[in-house]
């Protein structure tokens, strides 16, 4: 019954998209296509991203989806994908982590440039430092409150959640990879649905 009530209702509509339609995504932000070579065709962004996942790249998945969910949607799914392999995190990793989620729970300036200036503070860039970033390049400036403003181009939060996850996933078993990134995968479709 749910099923026939579902074809007559039409394709679900999810509010936790950037782009409801996959080319959307790519007109809006043309810089995706510097990060992935598949190209939608006029097809919704959740069917899309599930061709991604099987497809023979399925890392583009990932790509995508940190582009299609909106900055706090995807840099909260950066940090669970991160957090659900804890056991390969440094302790500096759990630390830029929580500044990223101290963001995605109040968005404000004093958390975002917490999160980026701890990530920027010269060491090397990890996959937790990614998530961090990502929450820094969520809006506002890239420098300090005392300098004249520097916004990030619309694309650099999906960049860096794309950036912290590929990261992991290369230190994840040969054997575990494609299974580790469809469950990524379907945790970013999870985000979309409505609660």
């Amino acid at each position: 019954m749910d099923s026939v009530a579902d074809e007559r209702d039409g394709p679900v509509k999810r509010k936790n998209l950037r782009f409801e339609v996959a080319r959307e995504l790519f007109d809006a932000l043309p810089q995706i296509e510097d990060d992935m070579k598949a190209r939608p065709a006029e097809q919704d962004s959740i069917p899309f991203v599930e061709e991604l996942a099987h497809s023979p790249t399925p890392e583009e998945a990932i790509t995508f989806c940190a582009y299609v969910l909106p900055r706090r949607f995807a840099v909260w799914w950066g940090h669970e994908c991160l957090r659900s392999r804890a056991a390969l995190l440094t302790a500096a990793d759990e630390e830029l982590l929580e500044l990223a989620a101290a963001w995605v729970a109040n968005p404000d300036e004093d958390s975002r440039y917490a999160a980026l200036d701890r990530a920027m503070d010269g060491s090397p860039m990890t996959c937790g430092s990614w998530i961090a970033v990502a929450a820094g390049w969520s809006g506002g400036s890239m420098v300090g409150p005392d300098l004249p403003p520097v916004p990030p181009a619309p694309h650099m939060t999906a960049r860096a959640v794309n950036a912290g996850i590929l990261t992991l996933l290369a230190q994840i078993e040969v054997a575990e990879r494609v299974d580790t990134l469809r469950r990524f995968v379907r945790m970013a479709v999870m985000l979309t649905e409505d609660a």
